[in-house]
């Protein structure tokens, strides 16, 4: 069973909220529902070390195997490895990250723990992209510094 396998409406919002927000960069192949590592490696485009890392610290649980003892990802797999990815973008740590996954494992008790995890997250993204836009103005204003210099010195 795959950390997804047992989805709560929690799980399920957050697949639709990925879906409406064209969470997909690498299309999937149609009607297909095991993968390879390598496969999901160019699909995620996580090397197959990282992805045996992240099964190692509990970040992507047990992913099924084939009879020859293969890894055999489900199209689940990829949606989990998708919502990590957003959360790497956000800063998240790591440990965050493997809490999460806990938690998510641990079924509908531990919503409210996610909740604030999640919450304490995006005010912390927030607070980056407020860094982001006074960094940005900044820039956009010694840019038109030196716009208004080359103007100057192309008049003279």
């Amino acid at each position: 069973m795959t950390v997804m396998e047992t989805e709560t409406p929690d799980e399920a919002v957050t697949a639709t909220a990925c879906a409406a927000a064209g969470k997909s960069a690498r299309p999937r192949p149609d009607g297909r529902d095991r993968y390879t590592i390598s496969e999901v490696a160019a699909l995620s485009g996580l090397s197959a070390h990282t992805l045996r890392w992240y099964e190692r610290i509990g970040l992507m649980p047990h992913v099924d195997r084939s009879h020859t003892g293969q890894r055999r990802f489900t199209n689940r797999d990829l949606d989990w490895l998708e919502f990590v990815a957003k959360l790497r973008l956000t800063g998240m740590p790591v440990a965050d990250m493997v809490r999460y996954a806990e938690l998510v494992r641990e079924g509908e008790s531990t919503m409210p723990e996610r909740h604030r995890l999640l919450v304490a997250t995006r005010a912390d993204v927030r607070a980056r992209i407020a860094e982001l836009r006074e960094t940005l103005a900044v820039l956009d204003h010694k840019i038109g510094i030196y716009a208004d210099a080359a103007e100057a010195s192309e008049g003279v």
